[in-house]
């Protein structure tokens, strides 16, 4: 009778125990990140995103079906950081969906989908030393109050592998999601004007850049022309915007027009400048002689920017890491392009030590000029750099195509004296601090009615080359910024401008989310294949034999114990 009220009170404790701990669980919900990178915390800029949603936000994946195992991977990733908004916000939910699954409506669907921008991507599936291919649809699309975006899943590389690509687009989820969740929750508010009336590139060659900026900020075009008959109104006009950016200017600024510029400085404006010193481009070479001279191109804005502590030099940066030039050889019918080392293409290593740079990819500069960066009061970061096998090459010169076809000298590249030939050379610079006015303490070019000679603290990115900005067009279409038609590479000139512009306006929480870092760890598909028999066998068999020395065991010692 002891023993069954012991047992009857050691089932009730153990009930209650449960249902406590169940209870407790309930209001103290919590989920733990043991990974190493953080891979499945959500950072707290992409929070604030789905922070202040009061109605159902709405996402459609289409990333189902049978994978191999890295797009599995892709998937399972998906999911798992959606829980996580959704965890945080319950107004967040998601559904996966499989548009290719009906074998009757599959065609349908691909063409619904491609009409909203959501291109399949073919994946090649190896199994058994055979090699077939398949359809996904790498994209989800968000609604929230009768808005929806799109959202790519795969941050395409061209040349990656599988697990390259997987492994980069996994890295750049959060910031899909993040900045698509902004999009749809937080209303434009900043304004950019984009400079005209100084031979800026047209907006065929910058159409790439502005169409994915506009997605967060109001642009519209500005010139200077005003500024010769109504200067104040010209200067209270491009006050009212955050942010100028000039892209490639050919034609020099006349004393009023910087100006205003310096005064739009002052008043705590932002710049973004991409300009250079020397006049020479690629376009220049196609002719019968394959060559070109390059001269020097003054802007009149070396006193604008020796005042704000750097000097953008008449050179050309001669670099050996550099991206490759697509030149015809042969010759009529059997002419083929090919891509050879051009060692004015240099190819920018990154800051490692700047969240604008961080995690970037080369960015591909064309006849740069290099920046020198001079002592005063306001704060100067080297964003991007020539590598250290790089020189400077004087102008006026003759630039011929020929000189792909000689062997670089490798003492021209190197030298034991500081300074001199020894690479590393700045090639775009962040300026940030407390301006002093270009006409502090000179004759103004006109009369303002507030003449400021310091400005607020504020920031200034100058870039010395204006094909970074620059976009191919093809059939007179503009093609994604930083993507080579002709060698199929890409580079990271449009992620860098992105991440420039947002730290400019201040929009750094964008930035940080890009350049989080994760390391996925992939099994070694050859290993795999020659292995593949072994682990079945290991898989199917132990755990067989470990059950029946189980079985024998547990009969041999009940048989001993019950046996008189």
């Amino acid at each position: 009778m002891l023993k069954t009220k012991k047992y009857i009170i050691t089932i009730a404790i153990t009930l209650i125990a449960i249902i406590a701990i169940n209870l407790i669980s309930s209001k103290l919900y919590h989920r733990f990140d043991l990974t190493k990178d953080k891979r499945y915390t959500l950072s707290d800029e992409a929070l604030q995103t789905v922070e202040d949603i009061d109605s159902p936000l709405i996402i459609d994946v289409f990333l189902d079906g049978e994978f191999p195992t890295e797009f599995r991977r892709l998937r399972d990733e998906t999911q798992q950081l959606l829980e996580e908004f959704s965890v945080y916000n319950s107004n967040v939910k998601f559904d996966f969906i499989n548009p290719l699954v009906d074998e009757k409506t599959r065609n349908q669907n691909l063409q619904q989908l491609a009409q909203r921008g959501l291109q399949p991507f073919q994946i090649n599936i190896k199994e058994s030393g055979k090699t077939s291919q398949e359809l996904i649809i790498p994209w989800a699309l968000a609604s929230y109050n009768g808005q929806t975006v799109t959202i790519p899943l795969i941050k395409n590389k061209i040349g990656a592998t599988d697990q390259e690509l997987v492994n980069s687009s996994i890295q750049n989820l959060e910031y899909a999601f993040a900045e698509a969740f902004k999009r749809l929750v937080n209303p434009k508010q900043k304004k950019i004007a984009v400079l005209r009336g100084n031979g800026q590139l047209s907006d065929i060659y910058v159409a790439d850049l502005l169409k994915k900026l506009g997605e967060h900020y109001f642009l519209a075009p500005f010139t200077l022309d005003s500024v010769a008959s109504n200067p104040q109104k010209t200067l209270n006009d491009i006050k009212n915007y955050d942010l100028i950016i000039s892209a490639k200017p050919s034609v020099a600024f006349s004393e009023e027009e910087k100006y205003v510029l310096d005064q739009f400085t002052m008043n705590g404006g932002k710049s973004l400048w991409l300009t250079e010193s020397i006049i020479m481009d690629r376009d220049s070479l196609m002719n019968a002689s394959g060559k070109g001279f390059a001269v020097i191109n003054d802007l009149n804005l070396n006193d604008f920017f020796f005042k704000y502590g750097i000097r953008v030099n008449p050179v050309i940066v001669n670099d050996l890491y550099s991206a490759p030039i697509p030149l015809a050889i042969g010759e009529g019918n059997n002419a083929q392009f090919q891509p050879v080392q051009w060692p004015y293409s240099p190819l920018a290593a990154n800051n490692p030590n700047h969240p604008i740079t961080t995690n970037l990819d080369p960015v591909k500069f064309e006849f740069a000029s290099q920046i020198d960066t001079l002592k005063n009061s306001i704060d100067k970061t080297v964003l991007l750099r020539s590598s250290q096998l790089s020189k400077l090459d004087g102008v006026p010169r003759e630039i011929s195509l020929d000189i792909v076809t000689q062997e670089p000298n490798m003492d021209e590249y190197k030298s034991s004296e500081p300074n001199v030939n020894n690479g590393h050379y700045p090639l775009a610079v962040l300026l940030e601090g407390e301006f002093t006015s270009v006409y502090d303490k000179r004759i103004k070019p006109f009369k303002i009615s507030e003449d400021k000679t310091k400005s607020s603290s504020t920031k200034m990115i100058v870039i010395a080359d204006g094909d970074v900005i620059k976009n191919e067009v093809i059939r007179n279409q503009p093609q994604e910024l930083g993507f080579e038609f002709l060698t199929k590479r890409k580079f990271g000139n449009k992620e860098f401008l992105e991440n420039a512009v947002n730290y400019l306006l201040n929009d750094d929480g964008l930035i940080n989310i890009r350049t989080k870092e994760v390391k996925l760890a992939f099994l070694d598909s050859e290993i795999i294949k020659d292995q593949k028999s072994k682990w079945q066998i290991i898989n199917i068999a132990v755990p067989l034999v470990i059950l029946g020395l189980f079985g024998v065991a547990f009969g041999y010692f009940r048989k001993k114990r019950y046996t008189k």
